[in-house]
């Protein structure tokens, strides 16, 4: 079990989250909030600057000294954007749970660590994380020679030990358009789109142990033009989180699409398998995050406030104690690192 501790953490934790919810950044419009965090943490003294992704796009990096250590979580969101509320116990609010309070929560601990004389680390928060990762892709040609990289997501203020990777397969079937009265004019799409998918449904998908089940979900489906016109394409998106080396599964889905369609892999993440660090409660996950992409800052640790099951839902929210848990949980983890180190 995680061991007890203080709340030192100031209460405007709750007012940074919030404020941190309320600034839109939806992936791919996270200028506002990089420049916001940018001068926020130069305010308390980091040395904080941009690190250009691409146009218009930055990440955010600050350090106290030399980092051997480094906080980091992600500054976009899914969408739809809608803003933060409150009542006694959460924080609502679209990022609330994923990323924002737990963004907020790091920068508490990194102000605290530093009013307590602790020195070398720093904070590293990241654009596209909820698509492909190009942030921490990008981040990860620039290392600043950290020997330990603490990552943020919702784990209940648990340290993972495990996470389970994905697949992201892209599909596109073309056919040709003709009136729907005379179908065998024409060569419909969607039609064959539905036959690869059935098939892919049906493939055996990998077991572990430790993770548990693959999984496979077909997220997004598009095609057609009319009730009354044969479709000439259709497109789907398909995602599987996956429990070993996704290599034979990829091999597997390109036999039994079999040319039938245009496949494209979009991205591919590997599971992940961490270190327990003495005295904190540990989990494993099925989502994936940015530290497979971040394999240049250092061993992996990922801990973070909030439940997964609440975020990218019209409810999301984090409880107020369990920000509070984290920023505490950061600070003691930096400070038992740094002994360990």
């Amino acid at each position: 079990m995680v061991a007890s501790v203080g709340t030192e953490i100031p209460m405007d934790l709750f007012e940074l989250t919030k404020g941190l919810v309320n600034m839109a950044s939806v992936t791919g419009h996270e200028k506002g909030c990089a420049e916001y965090i940018k001068g926020y943490l130069g305010q308390q003294g980091f040395q904080a600057e941009l690190m250009p992704v691409s146009r218009d796009r930055s990440n955010v990096f600050a350090s106290w000294g030399k980092p051997d250590i480094v906080l980091s979580t992600h500054m976009d969101t899914v969408p739809p954007f809608f803003p933060a509320h409150e009542d006694a116990e959460h924080i609502y609010g679209r990022g609330s749970c994923d990323a924002k309070g737990i963004l907020a929560a790091q920068i508490s601990a990194a102000e605290r660590l530093k009013q307590d004389g602790v020195e070398d680390f720093a904070l590293l928060f990241l654009v596209g994380e909820e698509t492909v990762s190009d942030g921490a892709r990008e981040a990860n040609l620039h290392p600043r020679g950290s020997q330990f990289i603490i990552n943020g997501e919702p784990t209940e203020n648990k340290l993972v030990i495990a996470t389970k990777g994905n697949l992201r397969v892209d599909l596109r079937a073309r056919g040709k358009m003709a009136h729907s009265a005379y179908p065998h004019l024409g060569i419909n799409a969607i039609d064959k789109l539905l036959d690869v998918l059935v098939d892919l449904r049906k493939i055996p998908l990998p077991v572990s142990q430790v993770l548990g089940p693959s999984t496979l979900n077909i997220g997004v489906i598009t095609g057609g033009r009319a009730a009354n016109v044969v479709p000439d394409e259709a497109t789907a998106q398909v995602l599987l989180r996956i429990v070993e080396n996704g290599a034979p599964l990829r091999q597997r889905i390109i036999e039994v699409v079999n040319g039938r369609c245009e496949i494209d892999i979009v991205r591919e993440t590997p599971l992940l398998m961490m270190e327990k660090l003495e005295g904190y409660e540990t989990d494993v996950v099925a989502f994936t995050t940015d530290l497979p992409s971040l394999t240049n800052w250092g061993r992996p640790l990922l801990l973070g406030p909030g439940s997964i099951t609440m975020a990218h839902t019209d409810r999301e929210c984090v409880r107020k104690a369990d920000l509070v848990e984290a920023a505490n949980l950061y600070y003691r983890m930096v400070r038992d690192l740094k002994n360990r180190a």
